[in-house]
């Protein structure tokens, strides 16, 4: 099939799509992996439960019979968890479809099938995605969520080099009259403390460049950088965490946040409970007044 032919088949099948249909696929190029309980919780929110959950699966079966997405065979949860389990990613076609007409300039996408620790990290970044969207029904504002590898950062380090910072996704939040911007690093417990002290001396060393600063300036703010948000499994690995975050200087210290995972919603839709949101502290405490409407 030519590279024509292609594009004149997902312009087709886009055409036969409703718009929430392209909803789902849109959601699954953002997270890479969703569950149909994620995809129920995001598309389906306007009946009873039930009938919701029933709609989804509906349309994810769809999906995947016209091959836009791929049903991995992993259920999460457990046999228990039935059908709300099943992890769904988005097909090459699926992304065709999704940006067509115009496919010349699409991100190249994989099936995404991969080993169980990876689907779990991309689908507690999904989980964290799908509250803060609950959430913001409730009178937040999400004003940006950007996952792997939108969310990532470059650099020039000190030797001329060209250092890349990976979080696992980069958030703002509007509180009221404050914008909170957040780098979030989802720890599974399976990285040494090692690693996470190298990766906290990369998110210093790219603080300490200005690069994000200058990135996020206006002619209205001076530019931020944003709060670094570990999430732990759990309250032992926490600890951990903050007794190697004590070692940093204290300007240092205030930009590295602990949270167990489950209460990661929580963690970046609250104001930090420190001095720095205010006045020339505001560049490295990752707080911003909000423009008025």
């Amino acid at each position: 099939m030519t590279a024509r032919q292609a594009g004149s088949r997902a312009l087709g099948l886009r055409r036969r799509l409703s718009e929430r249909d392209l909803a789902v696929l849109a959601s699954l190029e953002k997270l890479r992996l969703l569950t149909t309980s994620h995809v129920t919780r995001l598309h389906f929110t306007d009946g009873p439960t039930a009938s919701n959950i029933r709609r989804a699966q509906y349309v994810l079966k769809q999906l995947h019979q016209l091959k836009l997405v791929t049903r991995l065979s992993r259920v999460i949860g457990g046999k228990h968890a039935g059908s709300a389990g099943v992890v769904y990613g988005l097909s090459g076609l699926g992304l065709r479809v999704l940006f067509a007409p115009d496919t010349a300039d699409q991100p190249r996408r994989r099936i995404w099938d991969t080993k169980p620790y990876f689907q779990d990290h991309m689908l507690k970044v999904a989980d964290l995605y799908v509250g803060l969207i609950e959430r913001e029904r409730y009178g937040i504002d999400l004003l940006s969520f950007d996952g792997e590898p939108t969310c990532w950062r470059h650099f020039t380090g000190p030797g001329g080099e060209l250092v890349v910072v990976k979080p696992d996704a980069y958030v703002q939040v509007g509180l009221g009259a404050l914008v909170s911007s957040w780098f979030v690093e989802v720890d599974l417990g399976t990285e040494t403390l090692p690693t996470i002290q190298r990766k906290s001396e990369r998110y210093l060393a790219y603080w300490n460049s200005g690069t994000e600063q200058q990135r996020t300036q206006s002619e209205r703010d001076s530019g931020v950088f944003p709060f670094v948000l570990w999430l732990v499994p759990d309250a032992r690995r926490r600890d951990k965490f903050q007794q190697a975050t004590r070692r940093l200087t204290p300007d240092a210290r205030d930009l590295f946040k602990v949270a167990i995972l489950d209460d990661g919603v929580d963690a970046l839709t609250r104001l930090p409970d420190h001095n720095a949101v205010s006045g020339s502290n505001q560049r490295q405490a990752g707080m911003l007044s909000r423009a008025p409407p």
